[in-house]
C-alpha cells in the first residue's frame, strides 16, 4: 500500500509509541502476534483527551497493551471528527493490525470504519458506533439501563413530581441518544415529572453553565438537572448555585469521571453513574487482538454502570483510588 504524506493536523495529534509496519518484527516469545506470527500493533483513535472519561481508557489500553507485549500508536481527534477521518487513513497507510476507535462525533462516524474494513483493518469501536457502519464489536456502557436506572433515583429523590432539564450531549451520538431514551423512560413512568427545558450542551462544562443559565431564566421553578455527562451536570450545579435557587434542585450527571466523583462526595451534585472505563479499556484491547487474529469476538460488549449517590462517601473514595 503506498505511503502517503501525513496531514499537519494527523501528524501533531497523531502519538507514536512504535516504529511503523515496515518494520514490524516476530512477537517476542509470550506476547500476543497476528495471523503472520508477527507482532501486533493496534491504532487506538481518541476522540478527544481534553475528557477525564477517554484519558481513562486511553491508559487502561495502554496498560493491557503493554501486558500482552502489544504496540499501541495513539491519535487524538481534539474533537474534531475531519481530523480523526484524516488520523485513521494514517493508520491504514501504517497497516496496524487493528484499530481501536472512539469517534470524534455523530458526524461521518462511520467513513473511518468503512475506510479500514476495506483495507482489511478490524475495528472495534467504544463508547459510541455508527448505525450505518458498525465497528466489528462496539464495547460501551449500556447507557439506556443505565440511565433510566439514574431517572428512577430522580424519581424517588422527588417524590415523583418535579420540572426536569436536561443537558444533551453531541446529538446523534451513541450515548446521547442512549442516555435520554433510557432517563426519559423513567421520566414517562411518572406522570408528575415534566421536561420543561432540553438543550445541548456538547459534553462542555462551560456550555452546561451557560445553557442551565438560560434555562433557569425561561423556567425558574427547574426542580431537576440532568446533565448527559458530569461536566455538564457540573455546569448546571453552578448555574443553579449563583441563581440560588431555593429549593436548590436535584442536579444528577452521568459518566464517573474524577470531577463527578469527587463532586458526589463533596455533595456539589446528587448523584451519576460511574462507567467502567478501566474494563472497557481492556476489553478493547483483547477484542482487538483477537480479531487481529481472526478470531470470532461478539458483535457488541455492553457493561454495567453504579450508580453513587452523595450518600455513597466511601464508595465515592474508593472509585477515586482506583477506577473501575
Amino acid at each position: 500500500m503506498p505511503f502517503r504524506r501525513i496531514t499537519a493536523a494527523a501528524a501533531v495529534a497523531l502519538v507514536a509509541v512504535s516504529l511503523t509496519a515496515c518494520n514490524r518484527e516476530s512477537a517476542a516469545p509470550g506476547a500476543a502476534a497476528g495471523t503472520d506470527g508477527q507482532a501486533i500493533t493496534i491504532g487506538l483513535a481518541v476522540a478527544n483527551l481534553q475528557a477525564d472519561f477517554f484519558n481513562q481508557i486511553k491508559q487502561s489500553v495502554e496498560a493491557e497493551a503493554k501486558a500482552k507485549g502489544v504496540t499501541v500508536q495513539v491519535s487524538d481527534a481534539g474533537g474534531d471528527s475531519a481530523t480523526q477521518v484524516n488520523q485513521i487513513q494514517d493508520f491504514i497507510t501504517r497497516q496496524v493490525d487493528a484499530i481501536i476507535y472512539i469517534p470524534a462525533g455523530a458526524t461521518a462516524a462511520g467513513v473511518p470504519v468503512k475506510a479500514a474494513k476495506a483495507a482489511g483493518i478490524p475495528v472495534v469501536n467504544v463508547d459510541r458506533n455508527a448505525d450505518d457502519q458498525p465497528g466489528d464489536t462496539f464495547i460501551a456502557t449500556d447507557s439506556v439501563a443505565a440511565a433510566q436506572e439514574l431517572g428512577e433515583y430522580v424519581v424517588q429523590q422527588t417524590g415523583g413530581n418535579a420540572n426536569v432539564a436536561i443537558l444533551q450531549g453531541q446529538i446523534g451520538t451513541t450515548p446521547q441518544v442512549d442516555r435520554e431514551k433510557g432517563f426519559r423512560t423513567a421520566m414517562d413512568a411518572a406522570p408528575g415529572m415534566k421536561i420543561v427545558a432540553e438543550q445541548s450542551a456538547d459534553w462542555s462544562q462551560d456550555k452546561g453553565f451557560a445553557v442551565a443559565q438560560d434555562m433557569i431564566q425561561a423556567h425558574p421553578d427547574i426542580s431537576v438537572f440532568f446533565g448527559q455527562a458530569d461536566a455538564m451536570a457540573l455546569g448546571a450545579a453552578q448555574a443553579a448555585k449563583n441563581a440560588n435557587l431555593d429549593p436548590a434542585p436535584v442536579v444528577v450527571g452521568f459518566d464517573g469521571d474524577a470531577a463527578g466523583i469527587k463532586a458526589v462526595s463533596e455533595g456539589g451534585i446528587d448523584a451519576t453513574m460511574v462507567q467502567q472505563t478501566q474494563l472497557m479499556g481492556r476489553l478493547a484491547v483483547d477484542s482487538a487482538i483477537k480479531l487481529a487474529k481472526g478470531e470470532d469476538v461478539p458483535a457488541e460488549q455492553l457493561q454495567t454502570a453504579t450508580l453513587l449517590t452523595k450518600d455513597d462517601k466511601a464508595k465515592a473514595q474508593e472509585f477515586l483510588a482506583e477506577h473501575p
